[in-house]
């Protein structure tokens, strides 16, 4: 009922991890691999190791989270490893999520996949809103532009990126505009809403120290904005153009709604930091659910339809 096809491949169910949690080290990794989760994707990866920025960076409030991690992971080549081993083992492809520091950067990591035998799907991030002195790519269109022209010089496996919200329907054009000249696998909509604040008015303080308290958030407070940016591009992409959906997906419900939008897979990211690998399983059955009481026995049967209001 919840089979997905997906870059020739059918996965069980459409759920997987947002990068950036759950898959830090080798272990997380495999935990996932063995959840209920339909696919998985690693930790991004930046050319070199990086610590991240100071604790505390992670802080969950009552209806999502903020965060400002600063990409801290174990670098390329421990991700890469991890990937080669995982499929000679399995047939279930990997996503494997890159983003360098610099615009040479992620031309050099991805280099290094194209020339490897790694056979999954890359992600390029492109949103990562969280690093201080490093703005996100994906709000200036020129270079989005320019840098997507220099990676498909080379770069023939698929490829997907990740990009930030847009709040504006003159962006969501102007970005699919750019996104339809290229051979995309897929887009990822939607990471954190950069650049929040929250507050603890017990302490009169904010609850993470990088950026004097400045995150990104993610969870139930960004649904809604997620669902646009899922519906934007999916009305304005390349059919071929896949939507990966991630934003506060913590429930079924949640899940049938980015469905509805357009989005072909789901990713979670502030639930399953909260609820750990089982919540794939508790998604499953309650989006399982959801498709009963509705008479639906595929999700392809919705998938994309949501209805507006025309009288």
């Amino acid at each position: 009922m919840l089979t997905t096809s997906f870059f020739d491949h059918t996965f069980e169910n459409p759920f997987m991890n947002a990068s950036g949690v759950h898959c830090m080290t080798h272990e997380e990794l495999d935990e996932l691999a063995a959840s209920k989760a339909g696919a998985f994707i690693t930790k991004s990866a930046t050319l070199e190791s990086r610590a991240g920025n100071p604790e505390p960076r992670y802080f969950d409030v009552p209806l999502g989270s903020i965060n400002s991690m600063g990409l801290p992971n174990k670098g390329l080549d421990y991700y890469l490893d991890y990937a080669l081993s995982y499929q000679e083992k399995q047939t279930r492809p990997l996503f494997f999520s890159v983003a360098g520091m610099s615009v040479e950067e992620n031309l050099e990591m991805l280099w290094v996949i194209q020339k490897s035998n790694f056979n999954g799907i890359t992600e390029l991030n492109l949103s990562c809103p969280n690093v201080p002195g490093k703005p996100q790519v994906a709000y200036d269109f020129p270079l989005t532009k320019t840098i997507l022209t220099e990676v498909f010089q080379f770069f023939t496996k698929p490829l997907g990126v990740k990009l930030p919200p847009y709040f504006d329907m003159a962006h969501f054009d102007e970005m699919a505009e750019i996104l339809n000249q290229f051979p995309l696998t897929y887009v990822n909509s939607i990471n954190s809403i950069g650049n929040g604040l929250y507050i603890d008015p017990m302490t009169e303080s904010v609850v993470i120290k990088p950026k004097d308290g400045f995150g990104g958030i993610g969870g139930e407070y960004v649904k809604p904005t997620a669902l646009a940016n899922v519906r934007a591009f999916y009305t304005r992409l390349n059919p071929s153009i896949k939507i990966i959906g991630t934003g506060g997906i913590r429930s079924g419900q949640d899940a049938f709604e980015h469905l509805l939008c357009g989005a072909t897979m789901l990713q979670v990211g502030t639930e399953l930091h909260k609820e750990g690998p089982a919540i794939f399983e508790r998604l499953t059955a309650e989006l399982t659910a959801i498709m009963d009481e509705k008479g639906y026995t595929s999700i392809d049967e919705f998938r994309g339809k949501l209805k507006t209001i025309n009288v």
